[in-house]
């Protein structure tokens, strides 16, 4: 193991041990496009930025600024998100350090994205982790809206 996996692990041990204070969402989602297709937009400014254009106008042409590479930064959502991509398994797997710009400083969570074939189209599992108290709400209709109600309107 790299000393950036150790980092990964020791980042995700943290997380999950806020788990344990139910600061966690799990979501499940469906879509008709290929695993490759959902993970080409979970990594590429452009496409991202196009996704988010479509559903809500308020936001840029250029909202998404990724760096897919594992150590990679990103900012969505014209800088309300940032964060870190720490690992990345193509076509089936996205882990990011993820967080809202005004969160307390240095606060960041853990997202997870599993994609598996199903059919001709991807299965969605998703989990995000270590966010801070009494957001969870807030965070779980933003992900259903910003996120898996925005890809299913972007694909079709």
């Amino acid at each position: 193991m790299n000393s950036y996996s150790q980092v990964n692990t020791d980042v995700m041990k943290k997380a999950s041990q806020d788990s344990s204070k139910d600061i966690t969402i799990h979501q499940e989602a469906d879509f008709k496009v290929a695993p490759q297709k959902l993970y080409e937009l979970l990594l590429s400014s452009k496409e991202f930025s196009a996704c988010t254009k479509k559903s809500f106008s308020l936001f840029s042409e250029k909202s998404a600024d990724i760096d897919s590479t594992v150590g990679g930064s990103f900012s969505l959502f014209d800088g309300h998100i940032i964060g870190r991509i720490l690992e990345l398994v193509p076509n089936q797997r996205i882990i990011e350090a993820w967080r809202v710009v005004d969160w307390p400083a240095c606060k960041y969570s853990i997202v997870s994205f599993e994609l598996s074939s199903q059919g001709s189209g991807t299965h969605l599992s998703f989990d995000h982790i270590g966010f801070p108290l009494g957001l969870k709400e807030h965070l779980s209709t933003g992900w259903q809206q910003h996120y898996w109600d925005a890809f299913n309107n972007y694909f079709h």
